[in-house]
């Protein structure tokens, strides 16, 4: 008695309990014939059972006809069968439609995060301008401007200015150096240009002075303001 009642607290396992309905449904399958389909709902109330859009409350009063007709079973069971292919392959799409977006805006992220500094490029027009001597300002001159964060200069230098090597330097007032380097001028369609790329980072919004030194002469000096 006592391992009966052992045997039926367990129950019986999933494998046990499908083979059971898989049995069941052979049977429904076979043992109600109905060739004249007496009282059957019709397959478009089967297809709303099978796929589940048909309430409850609605659907019961089909529940016996369908265990009591095997051509009406038959027909829910490959309906059933269909709807859940279906469901399948919609999770399967949407699962992926997520994994590709997820996939896409990880990737725009990474691209943003290790896309280069777009250079930001400042042109100096001097062409108009004397050119002073020493580090004398000339005070009816208007000062260059160009905000902090430029990171390239591109200068073009006084009519009658030669290329080559060219020092540049930009300072304060009181003669501080902020940043200093050097670059090489080049004519073309009758300008003079210099290029350099610079830092000024640690500069505050003020007045500077711009300076150039051709190799081998004195340095020119040009009010810069930057914002």
């Amino acid at each position: 008695m006592q391992r009966e009642a052992g045997l039926n607290a367990k129950g019986y396992s999933e494998k046990d309990e499908k083979r059971i309905l898989d049995a069941l449904g052979r049977g429904l399958l076979r043992e109600f014939p109905n060739p004249d389909r007496a009282g059957c709902p019709g397959s478009a109330v089967l297809k709303r059972i099978a796929s589940h859009e048909m309430p409850l409350a609605e659907a019961e009063k089909w529940l016996d006809h369908l265990t009591s007709c095997s051509p009406c079973y038959r027909d829910f069971s490959q309906l059933q069968v269909a709807y859940q292919h279906r469901r399948t392959r919609a999770f399967l799409a949407i699962a992926a439609s997520i994994l590709i977006a997820a996939c896409l805006a990880g990737w725009a992220l990474f691209l943003r995060h290790n896309e280069p500094l777009r250079t930001q490029t400042a042109l100096l027009d001097l062409r108009n301008r004397s050119i002073p001597r020493g580090t004398e300002l000339n005070p009816s001159e208007e000062p260059l401007e160009i905000a902090r964060n430029v990171s390239h200069l591109e200068i073009y230098l006084p009519l009658g200015s030669s290329d080559g090597d060219y020092g540049i330097r930009i300072s304060g007032p009181e003669g501080k150096v902020l940043f200093v380097t050097r670059g090489i001028a080049k004519m073309q369609q009758g300008i003079t240009s210099l290029a350099a790329d610079v830092n000024l980072s640690s500069a505050r919004p003020g007045l500077y002075i711009l300076q150039l030194q051709k190799a081998d002469s004195g340095w020119t000096s040009y009010p810069l303001r930057v914002r």
